[in-house]
Protein backbone atom coordinates (compact mmCIF):
# COMPACT_ATOMS: atom_id res chain seq x y z
CA UNK A 1 0.00 0.00 0.00
CA UNK A 2 1.06 3.32 -0.86
CA UNK A 3 0.33 7.28 0.29
CA UNK A 4 -0.22 9.24 -2.09
CA UNK A 5 1.05 12.50 -1.94
CA UNK A 6 0.96 15.73 -3.94
CA UNK A 7 3.04 18.63 -4.52
CA UNK A 8 2.57 22.24 -6.24
CA UNK A 9 5.11 23.44 -8.13
CA UNK A 10 4.16 27.37 -8.01
CA UNK A 11 5.85 30.23 -10.08
CA UNK A 12 5.63 33.83 -10.33
CA UNK A 13 7.66 36.61 -11.82
CA UNK A 14 10.25 33.69 -12.48
CA UNK A 15 10.69 32.28 -8.95
CA UNK A 16 9.63 29.19 -8.15
CA UNK A 17 7.39 29.07 -4.26
CA UNK A 18 9.43 26.94 -1.92
CA UNK A 19 8.70 26.26 2.04
CA UNK A 20 11.26 24.91 5.00
CA UNK A 21 9.97 22.25 6.20
CA UNK A 22 8.67 22.49 10.14
CA UNK A 23 11.07 20.48 12.05
CA UNK A 24 8.57 19.47 13.46
CA UNK A 25 7.18 16.78 10.43
CA UNK A 26 7.56 13.46 10.86
CA UNK A 27 9.01 13.28 7.28
CA UNK A 28 11.84 15.36 6.09
CA UNK A 29 11.44 17.81 8.53
CA UNK A 30 13.71 21.14 8.59
CA UNK A 31 14.44 20.87 4.43
CA UNK A 32 13.22 22.84 1.11
CA UNK A 33 10.20 21.69 -0.70
CA UNK A 34 7.11 22.45 -2.63
CA UNK A 35 4.01 22.69 -0.78
CA UNK A 36 1.51 20.08 -0.87
CA UNK A 37 0.50 17.01 1.40
CA UNK A 38 -1.06 13.84 1.84
CA UNK A 39 -4.68 12.40 -0.30
CA UNK A 40 -7.48 11.58 2.51
CA UNK A 41 -9.29 8.74 2.55
CA UNK A 42 -12.67 9.77 0.98
CA UNK A 43 -14.46 6.93 -0.82
CA UNK A 44 -16.02 7.55 -4.18
CA UNK A 45 -14.50 10.80 -4.81
CA UNK A 46 -13.30 12.35 -8.43
CA UNK A 47 -10.57 15.10 -9.17
CA UNK A 48 -8.85 13.62 -5.94
CA UNK A 49 -5.55 14.86 -6.60
CA UNK A 50 -6.45 18.21 -7.53
CA UNK A 51 -8.82 19.18 -4.94
CA UNK A 52 -5.99 17.77 -2.41
CA UNK A 53 -3.83 20.09 -3.96
CA UNK A 54 -5.45 23.04 -3.88
CA UNK A 55 -6.45 22.58 -0.14
CA UNK A 56 -2.64 21.73 0.88
CA UNK A 57 -1.25 24.60 -0.21
CA UNK A 58 -4.11 27.14 1.39
CA UNK A 59 -3.98 25.17 4.85
CA UNK A 60 0.04 25.51 4.93
CA UNK A 61 0.28 29.10 3.01
CA UNK A 62 -2.58 30.44 2.43
CA UNK A 63 -2.83 30.88 -1.27
CA UNK A 64 -5.03 29.47 -3.91
CA UNK A 65 -4.02 28.05 -7.31
CA UNK A 66 -5.53 27.21 -10.30
CA UNK A 67 -4.83 25.63 -13.95
CA UNK A 68 -2.65 22.48 -12.48
CA UNK A 69 -0.96 20.56 -14.89
CA UNK A 70 0.70 17.43 -14.89
CA UNK A 71 4.22 17.59 -13.95
CA UNK A 72 5.86 14.15 -13.21
CA UNK A 73 5.60 11.38 -10.46
CA UNK A 74 7.70 9.35 -8.45
CA UNK A 75 8.01 6.57 -5.68
CA UNK A 76 10.00 6.91 -2.66
CA UNK A 77 9.95 5.48 1.27
CA UNK A 78 9.91 7.55 4.07
CA UNK A 79 12.60 7.15 7.55
CA UNK A 80 9.71 5.15 8.95
CA UNK A 81 9.43 2.88 6.05
CA UNK A 82 6.39 3.87 4.55
CA UNK A 83 5.87 4.00 0.87
CA UNK A 84 4.72 7.10 -0.92
CA UNK A 85 3.92 7.94 -4.17
CA UNK A 86 4.34 11.69 -5.39
CA UNK A 87 2.75 13.64 -8.29
CA UNK A 88 3.59 16.95 -8.94
CA UNK A 89 1.71 19.28 -10.37
CA UNK A 90 2.22 22.77 -12.08
CA UNK A 91 0.20 25.53 -11.01
CA UNK A 92 -0.54 29.61 -11.18
CA UNK A 93 -0.59 31.94 -8.30
CA UNK A 94 -4.59 32.89 -8.36
CA UNK A 95 -4.41 34.72 -5.14
CA UNK A 96 -3.63 35.65 -1.38
CA UNK A 97 0.05 36.18 -0.94
CA UNK A 98 1.65 32.86 0.42
CA UNK A 99 2.96 32.88 3.74
CA UNK A 100 3.66 30.11 6.84
CA UNK A 101 -0.37 29.72 7.47
CA UNK A 102 0.70 26.42 9.26
CA UNK A 103 3.66 26.79 11.73
CA UNK A 104 3.09 22.53 12.39
CA UNK A 105 3.88 22.15 8.84
CA UNK A 106 6.08 25.54 7.09
CA UNK A 107 8.36 27.27 8.98
CA UNK A 108 9.40 29.82 5.95
CA UNK A 109 8.00 30.73 2.56
CA UNK A 110 11.12 30.74 0.13
CA UNK A 111 10.66 32.01 -3.33
CA UNK A 112 13.59 31.23 -5.80
CA UNK A 113 14.44 31.01 -9.22
CA UNK A 114 15.57 27.59 -10.92
CA UNK A 115 19.39 28.60 -10.75
CA UNK A 116 19.40 29.29 -7.04
CA UNK A 117 17.13 26.16 -6.11
CA UNK A 118 19.96 23.69 -8.32
CA UNK A 119 22.78 26.20 -7.20
CA UNK A 120 21.68 25.58 -3.10
CA UNK A 121 23.01 22.75 -0.81
CA UNK A 122 20.01 22.67 1.16
CA UNK A 123 18.01 21.50 -1.36
CA UNK A 124 17.37 18.21 -1.92
CA UNK A 125 18.65 16.52 -4.96
CA UNK A 126 14.49 15.12 -5.47
CA UNK A 127 13.38 19.04 -5.19
CA UNK A 128 16.15 19.85 -7.48
CA UNK A 129 14.75 17.20 -10.03
CA UNK A 130 11.16 18.49 -9.76
CA UNK A 131 11.76 21.90 -10.46
CA UNK A 132 14.21 20.57 -13.53
CA UNK A 133 11.03 18.83 -14.58
CA UNK A 134 8.53 21.92 -13.64
CA UNK A 135 10.43 24.53 -15.80
CA UNK A 136 10.43 22.12 -18.64
CA UNK A 137 6.55 21.12 -18.51
CA UNK A 138 6.17 25.45 -18.27
CA UNK A 139 8.15 25.87 -21.51
CA UNK A 140 6.26 22.82 -23.16
CA UNK A 141 3.09 24.87 -22.21
CA UNK A 142 4.61 28.44 -23.39
CA UNK A 143 5.57 26.46 -26.72
CA UNK A 144 9.36 27.73 -26.14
Amino acid sequence: MFVVNVEGAIRRNGKWLLILRSEKEEHAGGTLSLVGGKCELEGFSSDILERTLKREIFEEVGCEVTGLTYVNSSSFVTDSGINVIDIVFLCQHQSNEPYPKSSDEVDEVIWQSTSEILANPKAPEYLKHNIQQAESRLKQIKGL
